[in-house]
């Protein structure tokens, strides 16, 4: 099951310059053995033969096939052999970072962002551009420019092990003029095309896509590094509109519309009667604070670690998300006993610690007699949750067990 690793050719699509190789098995999907395998040893992160065997009931002359064909793919690799007291050494298999490799691509109501991860989803660059509002053929432009440009940093010997693309972005686009006070003609483009077709129809490599939030909460199935993490959760993650993701027996949960744990919708209490949550936790709030001051808020949307923002603006808005998220938890729990719930966002790591806490105090006063309280904590991925979310899904496709993360 060798990659074949064929000549190397170039197209031209929109002017841009793309790899087109492609290995014969990067192109399929792994047999479920092989993917239960990889999914075993990324979330452990080294594991012998004899340790794959005993947690998935596979015979030691089965693994040891499997072990030697993802080997030989450029999948696994040899670690260091561990010595014990008797019989042969424990030779640990890892992942190979060169093994493949994945784009994502984020599209926000206030940036866009593509990232090119390898087969540990490290980040290897990326590109991002800001925008008052994601126009069709600004978005298609700058993904096929930084996919050319990101190709290149892949050596030429490797090119053939790109494995896909996936998207990530808020679905039915086109209501975003009217949320953001825009004439309706500004997303046309959105309605009548499809942005994934359309890259897709460029590239050599299959293209996947799916809602922003859900491929955040997505992010922290395969690259998080939250400890002891439970098999059913609740995710919140916060950008220019909040959105959720929800985890159920080790997997995530899109529903049919692929719209489930869209949270930003639900209903919470205030003082002068209820809102939904968006109006309350989204980072437009911050814009508008900003804005109503006379003060250009376009900073919010380039590093969220350079956000300079007065105090008393965070102050504010901390105070009315943290309550509004701990109604919507109250709300969540009493349909699905989620064990935790996670809070991640397009912030400062300090922020996201301050709504985490506040959260967690504003829950206290939340009358939820009859529900245990989950556990709730900071996500572990950050601000590019939705861009290495979008990189997941090739990965998690092509690569991965489903629900087999908790193994």
């Amino acid at each position: 099951m060798t990659p074949s690793h064929n000549s190397e050719k170039d197209d031209r699509a929109d002017g841009v310059l793309i790899s087109s190789a492609r290995g014969t098995n990067q192109s399929g999907m792994r047999a479920r053995n092989e993917r239960l395998v990889l999914t075993l040893v990324r979330r452990h992160t080294a594991l012998a033969k004899a340790e794959i065997a005993r947690a998935t009931g596979l015979s030691a002359q089965t693994v040891s096939v499997i072990m030697r064909e993802l080997e030989a793919d450029g999948l696994l690799v040899k670690g260091e052999p561990i010595r014990g007291k008797v019989g042969q050494p424990s030779v640990p298999m890892r992942l190979c970072p060169e093994g493949a490799f994945f784009f994502g691509l984020k599209i926000g109501r206030r940036s866009a962002e593509l990232v090119l991860t390898n087969f540990l989803g490290e980040e290897i660059e990326s590109r991002q551009s800001t925008h008052r509002f994601p126009k069709f053929e600004d978005i298609l432009s700058f993904t096929m420019k930084g996919i050319n440009e990101l190709t290149r940093k892949i050596p030429p010997e490797h090119r053939n092990r790109i494995a896909g693309l996936g998207i990530a972005m808020p679905f039915q686009i086109w209501d975003w003029a009217r949320m953001m006070n825009l004439e309706p003609s500004v997303a046309n483009a959105w309605r009548t095309r499809s942005m994934r077709e359309e890259i897709a129809a460029s590239l050599p490599y299959p293209v996947f896509m799916q809602n922003d939030a859900s491929a955040a909460c997505g992010a922290e199935l395969v690259f998080g590094t939250q400890e002891d993490l439970p098999s059913t959760f609740l995710y919140f993650y916060i950008g220019y509109f909040i959105g959720g993701g929800v985890v159920l027996n080790g997997a995530l949960y899109t529903g049919e519309s692929g719209n489930a744990g869209a949270i930003g919708s639900m209903p919470v209490p205030t003082g002068s009667g209820s809102a939904q949550l968006i109006d309350l936790a989204s980072l437009s709030g911050i814009e508008a604070m900003i804005e109503k001051r006379g003060e250009n808020a376009d900073s919010l949307w380039k590093q969220p670690e350079s956000w300079e923002v007065d105090s008393t603006i965070l102050d504010e808005w901390l105070a009315q998300a943290s309550m509004g998220i701990a109604h919507a938890i109250a709300a969540s729990v009493s349909v699905i006993d989620f064990e935790l719930v996670m809070i991640d966002g397009w912030m400062p790591e300090h922020l996201r610690t301050r709504l985490v806490e506040e959260t967690q105090t504003a829950i206290a006063k939340v009358n939820i007699a009859g529900l245990s309280t989950p556990q709730i904590v900071s996500g572990t991925v950050g601000p590019k949750a939705r861009a290495m979310g979008a990189a997941s899904l090739p990965l998690s496709e092509r690569f991965l067990l489903e629900g087999a993360a908790f193994y």
